[in-house]
């Protein structure tokens, strides 16, 4: 295709999605650009396989944030999916919408954007597994695993405990309550990721009215006068313009498509102008109100066998490897967190704010190059971790050069309030109260991280102040609002003060999902694509 009616930049959670729902009547050309690669690789569909791309630069974008003062003056490492797929094809594979009330926050401001219409519009993409209900949906796109069979026998026990803790069982976090201990729905299809390129892109790729180009970064967006009509990409060497009838669409997510306004004179005037970028639109908020949720781990030696002493020795990982080829199933088919839950730190809140994640193995030696969750600790081990579901804390993402190749400046801002510091505070006490249940206690030797002598509110906090960091969903750096004075996007998600350009992905969020935010990705490209086809009518 030498043009496009609909252009879309980035292939990852809304952008596959975008891609299908566009090009479904036949009637409109769409040209998909990715700066990465094929997702046609062996740890990228292995579930358990995700270990191997956290830090691997051929999939991902490797960014780091700048030394943050609430993580000790530690740099974050944010993985970000650079390929088919985006980050849906290197994320752990959790199937979480988020709390109701989420939504109806964003509704409030944004028409359209509501429960109700949230909720239809989910069963509509939606395969679950168990079946459709009041809330689920059946016959979808995207098939949901609920995740009951083949479970470490740990959930069990980690299930009881939340129970006696006065964390009740929850058998669908995507139902009528988010509270509660349980197992996680997970993005896996026939023991394979299913990522939003295997569910989305790749059977759109098969119409002649799709095009996606890999390889393919894009520099800027082009514009006459205040009009969006193509952008620029580099492929190869060689510098591209691709022109579209219709409207170019940022589907990059919450680093890359703010990164990729600013570039293109859309974003804070100041910081433009001092780069010598043209200022089209001068608004503050491009690249703002980033926020992400924080997480830490606490981990125990086992009494009794996990993960660890499977997945360490070569014979277990030769009896993994063999289970998994062979019939579908065992620890390689799933990701590393079997179950976890959502509860509230203090009982006069109206919804969970902390999210918990059980992991039946442990990771505390450092592998070089990965995230070593295939070759775990040389002790039986096990993890529960936690993260806040609606912190307070922002921070911004800017460039710093006018080069479209180098990344910008992260200011992640982890636990810069004080609200967000006494939370993770009340949620670690409770994460302990849990492990001292008696389902859990008879089967644990010793805490190691942080250990026993970790006692002190300050102690506390110093310790997930050093061993925190990102649970990998930034969201809200374009985000949806009235006007430009405090967003960047319309609830149509175009892109205020021009015409033409939309912002289609988490960045997006009016604010941030509590839970998962690979789910709610989808959904704006669900729903977004809706609102291009109405408004091309």
């Amino acid at each position: 295709m030498q043009d496009a009616d609909y252009i879309i930049v980035g292939s990852g959670s809304a952008g596959s999605v975008l891609a299908e729902r566009l090009s479904q009547s036949g009637k409109h050309k769409v040209v998909v650009l990715e700066a990465g690669g094929t997702d046609l690789r062996f740890f990228v569909h292995l579930p358990l396989g995700y270990g191997k791309l956290f830090y691997d630069p051929s999939v991902n974008w490797m960014y780091q944030t700048e030394p943050d003062p609430g993580l000790n003056g530690q740099r974050d490492h944010w993985p970000r999916g650079k390929l088919l797929g985006g980050s849906s094809s290197i994320n752990a594979m959790v199937y979480i919408r988020g709390h109701r009330a989420d939504y109806a926050e964003w509704g409030a401001e944004n028409s359209g954007w509501g429960w109700d219409e949230c909720l239809a519009a989910y069963k509509a993409m939606e395969d679950t597994e168990a079946g459709a209900d009041e809330y689920r949906g059946k016959g979808g796109p995207l098939f949901i695993s609920e995740n009951r069979k083949g479970l470490h026998w740990l959930v069990e026990d980690y299930i009881k405990a939340c129970g006696q803790a006065g964390l009740g069982y929850n058998r669908d976090f995507n139902g009528a309550e988010q509270e509660g201990a349980g197992t996680y729905q997970m993005t896996i299809k026939n023991a394979r990721r299913n990522s939003a390129a295997r569910a989305f892109l790749r059977p759109a790729m098969k119409r002649t009215n799709v095009q996606v180009i890999t390889g393919a970064q894009v520099t800027r967006v082009l514009f006459e006068g205040k009009r969006a009509v193509g952008v620029e990409y580099l492929r190869r060497g060689e510098r591209v313009d691709l022109r579209c009838n219709a409207e170019v669409i940022l589907a990059g997510g919450a680093i890359n498509s703010p990164q990729l306004l600013q570039l293109s004179g859309v974003g804070p005037g100041a910081l433009l102008s001092g780069l010598n970028i043209p200022v089209l639109v001068d608004n503050p908020n491009v690249g703002d109100h980033l926020s992400d949720h924080q997480g830490v781990n606490y981990t125990w030696r086992m009494k009794v066998a996990t993960y660890n002493d499977l997945l360490r020795p070569w014979w277990g990982k030769l009896f993994a490897g063999a289970q998994y080829f062979l019939t579908g199933a065992g620890p390689l088919a799933k990701s590393i967190n079997h179950a976890g839950g959502f509860f509230k730190t203090s009982a006069d809140l109206d919804r969970p704010n902390m999210q918990l994640y059980l992991q039946a193995f442990s990771t505390l030696l450092p592998k070089a190059g990965e995230r070593p969750l295939l070759t775990p600790d040389p002790f039986p081990g096990m993890s529960i971790g936690l993260s806040n579901c609606r912190p307070t804390s922002r921070g911004h993402i800017h460039i710093n050069s006018a080069d479209p190749l180098a990344h910008p400046v992260i200011t992640a801002n982890a636990f810069s309030t004080e609200h967000d510091v006494a939370e993770m505070l009340a949620a670690v006490k409770y994460l302990r109260h849990i492990a001292a249940q008696p389902a859990l206690a008879s089967l644990i030797a010793e805490e190691l991280r942080p250990g026993p002598a970790v006692q002190s509110d300050a102690d506390l906090i110093a310790d997930f102040r050093q061993r925190s960091g990102t649970v990998y969903h930034p969201s809200c750096t374009a985000r949806m609002g009235r006007d430009a004075s405090t967003s960047v996007v319309d609830a149509g998600l175009r892109v205020h003060g021009v015409q033409g350009l939309r912002v289609i992905d988490a960045s997006a969020f009016p604010n941030l999902i509590a839970g998962n935010t690979n789910a709610p990705a989808m959904l704006m490209g669900w729903i977004g694509a809706q609102r291009v086809l109405t408004d091309a009518r």
